[in-house]
């Protein structure tokens, strides 16, 4: 399965079956991460979210009341239904984005141009050739 990132007119091509999604709360500066794997449907590939941490708690990034609280983190399945596409709003005044795959993560900016250049990415399945 291959992953797409489109950007200001780019689309780049991530081959992967999954990767974390990651970034710091404008407000409390407190890291969020969200695990996202290609899911086949009869619709089509889809990216389905299977769990979010939030490394703490705070204004408007309170655990759902079934999270689970390990080593410092909050832990929790969304109960959400696959995407077609993830999109998100990126800008200079908070920290961007990070993809993570293979134990490294690289920042939208790396993969994709800085915010002002890019202010809009979307994460999907790429098609079948």
């Amino acid at each position: 399965m291959i992953v797409c990132l489109a950007a200001a007119g780019l689309v780049l091509s991530l081959p992967l079956q999954g990767f974390t999604l990651a970034w710091t709360h404008s407000i409390e500066k407190t890291r969020w991460e969200e695990d996202y794997r290609v899911l086949s449907t009869a619709g089509g590939a889809r990216l389905q979210l299977t769990e979010a941490r939030i490394h703490g708690s705070g204004a408007g990034m309170e655990p759902p009341p079934d999270a689970v609280l390990a080593g410092g983190v909050w832990h929790y399945r969304p109960p959400l239904a696959p995407l077609e596409r993830l999109h998100l709003a990126r800008s200079d005044y908070v920290a961007d984005y990070s993809i993570c795959w293979d134990g490294r993560c690289r920042g939208l900016a790396e993969l994709a141009g800085p915010p002002a250049t890019a202010p809009e990415v979307e994460l999907f399945a790429c098609p079948p050739p």
